[in-house]
């Protein structure tokens, strides 16, 4: 199993189902709160089923070895 969840995009989900799972955990929400499972899981592990199935990938890309940066035009 690939990773093909980025940095930002795993630590998002680490935070919001952390949070729903402590606001439910507290009855400040329902029981819909849950939910954060998942997103905690996703976060941790970072593998998302639903990118898999629809083929998102939001790491950044690799960068090709031995590329320059872009020349900056001088002004």
């Amino acid at each position: 199993m690939q990773t093909n969840t980025g940095t930002i995009d795993r630590q998002i989900r680490v935070l919001a189902g952390f949070a729903l799972i402590a606001l439910t955990a507290t009855s400040t929400i329902g029981a819909w709160g849950w939910i954060g499972v998942i997103g905690l899981i996703t976060g941790l592990i970072g593998w998302c089923p639903l990118y898999a199935a629809l083929g998102i990938d939001t790491r950044q890309p690799l960068k090709e070895a031995g590329s320059k940066p872009p020349a900056h035009p001088s002004a």
